[in-house]
């Protein structure tokens, strides 16, 4: 995976997400000949993961802060099929923040070669105390870095 420098040729629905672009590879499809749903899940965790890491706040930061995000729900739409072989650009971005307790991802992935949309989504975190597991206030840390993109 790559960071793409893409920005410009893709309408993404923000001016500046975090982008990756993958190369469908064979072990990326599933019996019906395209990239498995489950894939497209395994691919918006880990732009996640990646964004959020830039952005300063990796796991092992979580950990140091003693806050993390934990998924609340999922919203996908499969629009399209992504082939072997293909270019995928991945991109994701924070769509909104209350700054207390929840943030939400958005995801949208397109085929390199034409702009077509294949996969959207978005993510609902809650925020959590990592030794109780139960809900907690942002730090100034998530604060800060987990700004919604316009």
């Amino acid at each position: 995976m790559v960071r793409a420098m893409q920005n410009a040729i893709h309408a993404w629905p923000v001016a500046n997400p975090y982008v990756e672009r993958r190369v469908v590879s064979a072990g990326d499809i599933d019996g019906f000949g395209h990239v498995n749903n489950v894939r497209y899940i395994d691919w918006a965790n880990e732009i996640a993961w990646a964004h959020s890491a830039t952005l300063g706040l990796s796991f092992e930061d979580y950990e140091r802060i003693g806050v993390g995000c934990v998924v609340w729900r999922h919203e996908f739409d499969y629009v399209a099929p992504a082939l072997k072989d293909e270019a995928v650009d991945i991109a994701t971005w924070i769509a909104e923040s209350d700054g207390r307790v929840r943030l939400t991802r958005a995801y949208e992935f397109r085929r390199a070669s034409d702009d077509k949309v294949l996969f959207r989504g978005r993510t609902k975190f809650v925020t959590i105390d990592m030794k109780s597991g139960k809900p907690a206030r942002m730090p100034k840390e998530f604060i800060e870095a987990y700004q919604p993109t316009e």
